[in-house]
């Protein structure tokens, strides 16, 4: 089974398409713009991030001091942004330039240093002061993000940069510092024309979370409901699982919301919002990853992440929780819901939404490590009773 898979620092980005949208460029050379927007970071009251430089190349593999890297032009000068602005498919015009037609497959994100410029990249926990947000991979070398883009003459080719702040700062233990662990998703749009999904959800789901998926689980794109219920995500192309999740009940799912180039598709709106859920029980799963590298004395896999999935009876896998282990200790905990997840099928408004327990499947969960390099660990767990708690660890050891 396909398991949580989301970027990581010395980042391997999921890319969800590449497409090119008409105008712009001349001659052999075509235009790549990007845009940033941000996922929802609820613990926080500002993410902060300063870009200085975003970079290209065609190859992959390509290090920072190799020749044929492309600066892309930022779109005015570097700037502290507080991701938690971007949230909601809210965009950012970040960077554009006129490139060579080809190929490229290589994105690098060059973050300004906070020994150079204090609280450049900062965070404030919610109630609390701005605090530091600590980068050391990415003062020297930028963040990598392997991607697909392809430029053709006289067409520009519009992608958007998904900044997960949620998952990406990781609190660092007791010591009260923050580091930056990217969680970036690079989506293609057709010029300024959005492609996601959007809707609503009642307003007395208190603290929801909306995320939208792909069938194996995999996280595409998430968003915090405004004060009005509304939320709105970017993906690609395709069709996909709508998650709801929220403290205290239990999880719904829309499957097979179809997505078109271009389009927003509704599935909900402030007149016939996702209601309010039934309440449910929870249970907790937790746990600590550690790293047997063949070289250095085993430990806790601090760049590890773990996803909790489900495995509904429609066929579709959704994750109800995930984010990285904690640093410097690599321990996880979430706490999911005991009861039945409600899944509805897709229809097109205005038909209402019909949502359906999924009995079967109550409690029962899969978690998935995920760690660069490393096979996968999926493990399945439950049945998760009201008020337990199911301990699992997991140790990802180096092969010759």
């Amino acid at each position: 089974m396909k398991k949580f898979k989301t970027l990581k620092l010395a980042l391997a980005a999921l890319l969800l398409g590449s497409l090119a949208a008409c105008g712009g460029g001349g001659g052999g050379d075509g235009t790549l713009r990007l845009a940033l927007t941000d996922a929802p970071a609820q613990q926080f009251d500002a993410v902060n991030v300063t870009i200085e430089k975003v970079l290209v190349h065609q190859s992959a593999t390509a290090a920072e001091t190799d020749g044929g890297w492309t600066e892309i032009a930022l779109v005015g000068d570097p700037v502290k942004r507080d991701l938690k602005t971007l949230e909601n498919g809210v965009l950012a015009e970040l960077a554009e330039t006129s490139l060579p037609a080809g190929h490229y497959s290589q994105l690098r994100l060059v973050l300004a240093d906070n020994a150079v410029t204090p609280m450049s990249n900062s965070v404030v926990p919610t109630g609390e002061a701005e605090v530091e947000l600590k980068t050391p991979s990415a003062q020297q070398t930028g963040l990598k993000l392997n991607v697909d883009i392809t430029i053709v003459p006289g067409t520009v080719a519009d992608f958007v940069l998904d900044f997960d702040a949620g998952k990406s700062v990781v609190s660092a233990g007791s010591s009260g510092q923050y580091l930056l662990k990217p969680v970036i998703r690079v989506i293609a749009q057709v010029g300024t024309a959005p492609t996601g999904v959007a809707g609503f959800v009642d307003t007395d789901l208190t603290g929801s979370a909306v995320t939208l998926q792909q069938s194996d689980g995999t996280v595409v794109g998430s968003a915090s409901p405004d004060i009005n219920g509304r939320f709105k995500m970017l993906s690609a192309e395709g069709s996909y699982t709508l998650v709801v999740t929220a403290p205290g009940q239990a999880t719904a799912a829309v499957t097979n919301v179809p997505v078109t180039a271009g389009f927003i598709t509704e599935v909900s709106t402030d007149a016939a919002p996702i209601t309010l859920l039934p309440s449910s029980a929870s249970g907790t799963l937790d746990g600590a990853v550690t790293l047997n590298d063949g070289v250095n004395p085993e430990g806790p896999a601090v760049d590890a992440m773990v996803g909790v999935l489900q495995n509904l009876t429609s066929g579709q896998t959704i994750e109800v929780a995930g984010g990285s282990v904690s640093n410097p200790d690599g321990i996880y905990s979430y706490a999911v819901p005991v009861d039945a997840p409600q899944v509805a099928p897709y229809v097109e408004l205005p038909a209402p939404l019909v949502f359906v327990p999924d009995d079967a499947v109550a409690g029962m969960y899969s978690l998935a490590p995920h760690l660069d390099g490393f096979a996968d660990l999926p493990e399945p767990v439950g049945p998760l009773a009201a008020d337990a708690t199911i301990n699992k660890d997991f140790l990802f050891v180096s092969t010759p």
